[in-house]
């Protein structure tokens, strides 16, 4: 078996799935204009590696308190057809269908929600999703995660998790991310590709010789 992983966050899509999210929440009325200028400065401490992915869920979850399972999926699935699909880019596309026609697993592992990742993974035709799972009571949910986070070396444990029947996963591995946040990611597979990355990854690929592939939209 062969893994192949891809990021899903500025690696298959262009833009970040949580903000863009939190914009059409505003845009709804389901959350108050006000989250964006908060929710973007902890982006930017996501960018220099600081961000507490914790603190960050907890405050991005609160207008979801309350909701109902149902309600979400049926919202982010909209959300990912009228939003998302537009800024998938061509060539992720082309090399999630070369490794399928390899016959490789396919994942979709992304420090962002099970709730907007979840429909992209259906979307991309993805064999396993990964990601940040909701914490739920009674059917609603709370505004809380549980379970490791798929975040820096979190992403990693997952995948240890979900493969845990395997000898060893990573033995034939594909890894694909823009972020110096999925090192840890990128270290554990042995076929690491930095995909239109950051300026500190885009340093460690040329350093350790990983392909970097720069994708475009269609124009």
């Amino acid at each position: 078996m062969a893994l192949a992983l891809f990021d899903l966050d500025e690696t298959l899509i262009a833009g970040d799935s949580a903000s863009l999210w939190l914009a059409y929440m505003v845009a709804e009325e389901l959350a108050p204009a006000s989250m964006i200028a908060e929710e973007q400065a902890m982006m930017s401490l996501y960018h220099q590696g600081k961000m507490d992915m914790h603190q960050y869920m907890a405050f991005t979850l609160q207008p979801l308190a309350g909701k109902t399972r149902q309600w979400l999926d049926s919202l982010c699935t909209r959300f990912a057809e009228q939003v998302l699909r537009d800024r998938i880019y061509p060539e992720g596309l082309a090399r999630i269908e070369w490794h399928r026609q390899r016959g490789d697993e396919l994942v979709l592992i992304s420090a962002s929600g099970e709730h907007l990742v979840a429909p992209m993974a259906q979307m991309l035709g993805m064999d396993h999703c990964v990601a940040i799972l909701l914490d739920e009571e009674a059917g609603m949910l709370t505004g809380q995660t549980r379970g490791t986070l798929s975040f820096r070396e979190g992403k990693v444990a997952r995948i240890n998790q979900l493969f845990a029947a395997s000898a060893n996963p990573w033995r034939e591995s594909h890894g694909y991310s823009d972020s110096h946040n999925d090192l840890p990611l990128l270290q554990a597979v042995t076929h690491p590709h930095a995909v239109n990355p950051a300026p500190g990854l885009r340093q460690i690929a040329i350093e350790q010789a990983w392909p970097t592939l720069d994708w475009q939209l269609a124009s």
